[in-house]
């Protein structure tokens, strides 16, 4: 009798419990992007706010915290235990792993995948007075004076950089990097003519591209992109080259699984919608679409293909 009132006692109180757990999201949702104002993570960020907090009931919040190569936003990030604070995530992280061996956390230690977001690629940009209107030119140029040419990038450890030293790498030539504080500063740099060459997002870069500001080389999919279809891939001179940013979310490790999940969910439903896509592909980005398990293992293997970019680029970890 007693085991019998036992049980009906539970089947009263478990409704009850169910109800007292809070609702989440039960506040603001902080979304921290660790890069400046007007980059491809900030860019997603934002168009991801607005459709989020409608499938979350709840607002998300974007907050940029730029500064040493994306580390002290997500470190922030990792430390956060409101419950409500997630991040945007790019390569650079994966990168930073090798790069970075100081850094106060471990990617995959510290925080747990959440969604992909999308994979865009770059475009190779020079100023006009570089004097070199394709690929092989640049490289030809290269070679004849090693380590006279600049290069600038968003800064140490981004997928420009990176882009960068692995163009280096496999054309057999020596450049010289100049890294700066976000995309934006190394991008008005080289249309000042300050520096010679960078790669950057073909978005922002294509307006100045046709304006005629600077010269647009080549792009670095594996194939040429529907975006610029005049430019040729940088594969198309350097075979095998390709280089990309992809795009993520991650939250603390100790976020619990419900919430990863109700987050993988929503993300995953704003990325398959023929709006976004069309959106996105306007961007230059195609949505990445995988479950939480697929972007763990998928964050696994980058960290290993960036760590073999680095040392076939000879970049030295700080």
């Amino acid at each position: 009798m007693l085991h019998r009132r036992n049980l009906l006692a539970g089947a009263v109180l478990a409704p009850a419990l169910a109800q007292a757990q809070p609702a989440w999201p039960s506040r603001p949702v902080r979304l921290v992007v660790p890069f400046g104002l007007g980059g491809s993570a900030d860019v997603a960020a934002r168009f991801l706010a607005e459709p989020l907090a409608a499938a979350l009931g709840q607002p998300v919040v974007v907050e940029n915290r730029p500064g040493a190569g994306a580390v002290i936003g997500t470190d922030a990030v990792a430390k956060a235990t409101d419950g409500h604070t997630i991040l945007m995530m790019s390569n650079t992280h994966t990168a930073n792993e090798t790069l970075l061996p100081n850094r106060p956390y471990v990617l995959l230690r510290d925080l747990r995948p959440v969604a992909a977001v999308n994979v865009a690629y770059h475009v190779l940009a020079v100023s006009p007075a570089l004097g070199v209107r394709s690929v092989a030119e640049l490289i030809a140029k290269a070679k004849a004076a090693p380590g006279a040419i600049d290069f600038a990038s968003s800064g140490p450890g981004t997928p420009y950089h990176i882009a960068g030293e692995v163009f280096a790498g496999m054309a057999g030539i020596r450049l010289n990097h100049i890294p700066f504080r976000g995309s934006n500063e190394a991008r008005t740099a080289l249309i000042a003519g300050q520096v010679p060459m960078m790669f950057d997002a073909i978005p922002t870069m294509r307006e100045q591209i046709t304006s005629g500001r600077v010269l647009g080389l080549a792009t670095t999919g594996p194939q040429r992109t529907p975006l610029m279809p005049d430019l040729p891939a940088v594969a198309e001179t350097v075979p095998g080259y390709q280089a990309e940013i992809w795009l993520g979310l991650m939250a603390p490790r100790g976020t619990p699984d419900a919430v990863v999940e109700r987050l993988h969910a929503a993300v995953n439903t704003i990325l398959e919608l023929p709006a976004t896509r069309e959106a996105q592909a306007r961007g230059g980005a195609l949505p990445l679409t995988m479950g939480v398990a697929a972007f763990n293992s998928f964050v696994e293997q980058d960290i290993v293909r960036q760590r073999d970019y680095i040392r076939m680029a000879r970049i030295v970890a700080e």
